[in-house]
């Protein structure tokens, strides 16, 4: 399960692995981006009922944090893994060790590695991209000049995938 606004790598990277894939947006724009992307699954996080209509899942990538990382943290099944990467809802995942530990999920916060282990990653994905098998979601461009408009609409959460400076 991915929530989050890189979702879309996410769900690409873990379609190419072979994973069943449940995305959860916000709004139906964002859901249908998912859609496209290719996730088996496309949920609307915008809505109150969303966590109800997803299973157990074995493994969720946070990058809200907040409400909606706690709910999608409650769909991990024992022995899965919860991983928190972002706080786009304002505020990480409120979930203790104790809490995952006596239900038997992993905890994963922040980055995952030491720097030479992300730069692998990063080279591994850049070689993903070149091949074809990852394709970058750009969802929106502005001129330099209009930096202030560009953080507002990310802080809004009106854009989908990445947002470019032009210069």
């Amino acid at each position: 399960m991915c929530i989050g606004d890189r979702g879309s790598l996410l769900v690409q990277l873990a379609r190419n692995a072979g994973a069943t894939v449940i995305a959860a947006a916000g709004g139906s724009r964002k859901t249908a981006v998912a859609r496209d992307l290719g996730a088996d699954q496309v949920v609307d996080y915008t809505r109150p009922e969303w966590a109800t209509q997803v299973g157990p899942v074995d493994v969720v990538f946070d990058g809200v944090g907040g409400a909606l990382g706690a709910a999608a943290f409650g769909l991990v099944r024992r022995g899965g893994r919860h991983f928190s990467y972002g706080l786009a809802s304002g505020a990480w995942t409120a979930v203790s060790e104790e809490e995952a530990s006596s239900r038997g999920v992993v905890l994963h916060r922040g980055p995952l590695g030491s720097p030479a282990d992300l730069r692998a990653a990063t080279e591994w994905v850049l070689a993903e991209a070149a091949a074809g098998r990852v394709k970058p979601l750009v969802g929106q461009r502005f001129p330099l000049h209009r930096a202030a408009d560009a953080h507002r609409a990310i802080e809004s959460r009106a854009t989908i995938g990445k947002t470019l400076l032009e210069v």
